[in-house]
């Protein structure tokens, strides 16, 4: 069993959707999974990182966190409001997070030409904070994938090998 975090940027709440979509698979393939609506680094981080006394209780604790970030983008190709203090912590996070493997399922509409640009973004920070990509953008075009929750579900079911869990 591995314990995961779930990290949601959402405006409207369809990328809501998709990240208990994702959480209700993996609970099926028992895992632990922590999901953030509203993400704060540093409970993100007591979650991931437990403490001495925490992993002594659950001696099978992870070795190699995962974190899910499900993200749309807003506007211009900006974060959706309830993640960008995420986001901002996350820029300024000194701890070594090089233990974290992460994804990324972008929300977005390819008739924009931001899409997906802030799942893009947080991508290129988590790399940058030395954090692991363990599979490429997963990306979801909301003027074509009609029903983003059933195929993010069957993503994560026939990937789940990639995601080390």
């Amino acid at each position: 069993m591995s314990s995961i975090q779930i990290i949601v940027g959402s405006m409207l709440g369809g990328t809501e959707y998709v990240a208990e979509a994702c959480e209700e698979t993996l609970n099926d393939l028992d895992h632990k999974v922590d999901i953030h609506l509203k993400p704060d680094l540093k409970s993100i981080l007591n979650n991931t990182f437990p403490s001495i006394n925490e992993q002594k209780k659950h001696s099978n604790s992870d070795k190699n966190p995962l974190w899910i970030i499900c993200t749309s983008t807003h506007g211009a190709g900006d974060y959706p409001d309830n993640i960008m203090q995420f986001v901002s912590d996350l820029s300024n996070c000194e701890q070594d997070l090089s233990t974290v493997s992460f994804l990324i399922i972008g929300i977005g509409d390819s008739s924009y030409d931001t899409f997906c640009k802030a799942a893009k973004e947080l991508s290129k920070l988590m790399i940058s904070k030395g954090c692991v990509e363990i599979v490429p953008i997963k990306t979801f075009d909301m003027s074509e994938d009609i029903d983003p929750e059933d195929l993010a579900q069957q993503w994560i079911s026939t990937n789940i090998d990639l995601l080390s869990i």
